[in-house]
């Protein structure tokens, strides 16, 4: 059955590690994704805004599944915006309090982005790198926003024992996941890029056996369990690789952008 749905990752996957991808070689596989009626469709758990930048030419014809899943946009049109209740919010904060973890704490919003006003230069220009609207607050409880997900990094050797902390304190409320390379998400339960995809599907009319996506992080597991065409990138987790059906070349490979051009040739 012929594809009619591409939903790729960001990083880790469609980007390379210097976070660029062969803007050349996707305009020509676009081109003819749009001429074979495929919509292409971004799902990162980054800022909706820092992923719009990526595609400047095509940003208002594409959906995107941002942050997880909480925010959920096609062509500009807003689908789906999840919020944290005010209780949850309460109840993260005091957990990376206890942590003494403010200054490894992104807290994600639908208007921005917002940081400790304590953190240092290079973790405030690091993280900006990742969140086009970015602000300092002096305290997390003036933040007038709707929230859609805590982002925090910790040392690698340090994620699986958080990840089971996390679950344990504060897992009736949010759901842990791991973003790679020592990042952990508090999401919303149930909201997530499968879900996502999910919505755009029923939108569009297009079945499981009809969608692709690509991944490389445990916060693609769903996705990936959820369409008939998964594919792990060779620079995936192992727990990831065992989700999909099939393996792409590394993301400093173009791994996304070969297993597209076979896609394409499917009848």
């Amino acid at each position: 059955m012929p594809i009619k749905l591409i939903a790729v990752d960001m990083d880790g996957t469609f980007l390379d590690s210097r976070k660029e991808f062969n803007k050349e070689r996707f305009a020509a596989l676009y081109k003819r994704m749009l001429e074979k009626d495929i919509r292409f469709v971004v799902a990162s758990g980054n800022q909706y805004y820092q992923l719009r930048s990526f595609f400047p030419e095509i940003q208002d014809n594409i959906a995107f599944v941002a942050e997880n899943g909480a925010f959920v946009v096609d062509c500009n049109k807003e689908l789906s915006v999840g919020e944290m209740t005010q209780e949850t919010i309460d109840k993260v904060l005091r957990i990376f309090k206890e942590l003494d973890a403010y200054s490894k704490l992104v807290v994600c919003g639908k208007n921005s982005a917002y940081v400790d006003s304590s953190v240092s230069d290079y973790f405030y220009q690091n993280t900006k790198r990742f969140y086009h609207r970015l602000k300092r607050v002096d305290s997390f409880s003036e933040i007038d926003d709707i929230i859609f997900k805590f982002a925090s990094g910790f040392a690698e050797d340090e994620v699986p024992a958080l990840l089971e902390h996390f679950t344990r304190e504060v897992g009736d409320v949010v759901s842990p996941v791991p973003t790679g390379h020592g990042s952990i998400d508090l999401i919303i339960p149930g909201m997530h890029k499968a879900s996502g995809i999910q919505l755009l599907q029923k939108l569009w009319g297009i079945s499981d056996e009809e969608t692709a996506a690509f991944g490389d992080s445990g916060n693609d597991i769903e996705m990936l369990e959820h369409v008939a065409y998964s594919f792990a990138m060779a620079n995936a987790a192992d727990d990831v690789k065992k989700a999909a059906k099939y393996c792409a070349l590394s993301n400093n490979e173009e791994g996304v952008l070969a297993a597209i051009e076979q896609l394409l040739e499917m009848e």
